[in-house]
């Protein structure tokens, strides 16, 4: 078995000068300087709880929460990832709390996509051209939607963290908190399950 390596930030990602400034304002409790964190990163905190809850009632919530423990524990951040990779491990992490408390709960944890989807604009469909393309586009990005919302959460906050937000598997391994290798077996597992899913519109 190969050697799985691990998400030392030291490889891969430097704090910027800038962040490490906002967070000693914040720190030292200048309002400015966490009303200005805030809104550089409201909007991934609030699309990534939405993708991953399904809910926008929920996912404003968890992006309360996000904050209220971002900013308790901002003194103790290391450095050891940039700010934003490290405020993705904790939506990851508020996310995963909220859902296992779901489950205890006997709530459905099947969630949907329709929310991130028109935030971001509907997933690549097929390229048949015709009058009927634009219903076949959003049934197709519907059947996607569920696909993916079928997932178990780590194979989706893996999956959407890679095709949604772009991030690499250092970054990945970080806000998950896993191993790159981790993160490479969550995505082929994610995708295999994607393709079984979708088998039937994508013949081989």
């Amino acid at each position: 078995m190969a050697h799985l390596r691990s998400a030392s930030a030291v490889e891969w990602s430097a704090v910027p000068a800038t962040d490490t400034s906002l967070i000693d304002r914040c720190v030292d409790g200048d309002e400015d300087a966490c009303r200005r964190l805030v809104e550089a990163h409201q909007a991934m905190v609030f699309q990534l709880a939405v993708v991953l809850l399904g809910d926008r009632e929920e996912a404003l919530d968890v992006s309360q929460e996000v904050f209220l423990r971002v900013f308790r524990t901002l003194g103790s951040f290391r450095g050891d990832a940039t700010l934003r990779t490290w405020i993705y491990r904790i939506v990851i992490n508020q996310a995963r709390n909220r859902q296992r408390s779901w489950m205890r709960r006997r709530r459905d944890a099947q969630v949907s996509l329709e929310d991130y989807a028109s935030a971001h604009g509907e997933l690549r469909a097929t390229q048949q051209v015709g009058a009927d393309i634009r219903l076949e586009r959003r049934e197709l990005a519907a059947r996607m939607r569920e696909a993916i919302a079928a997932l178990p959460f780590d194979q989706r906050s893996a999956l959407v963290l890679r095709e949604f937000h772009g991030m690499r598997y250092q970054e990945i391994a970080f806000s998950l908190e896993v191993t790159v290798g981790t993160v490479k077996s969550r995505l082929a597992r994610g995708r295999a399950a994607l393709r079984d899913s979708m088998k039937e519109l994508w013949p081989r």
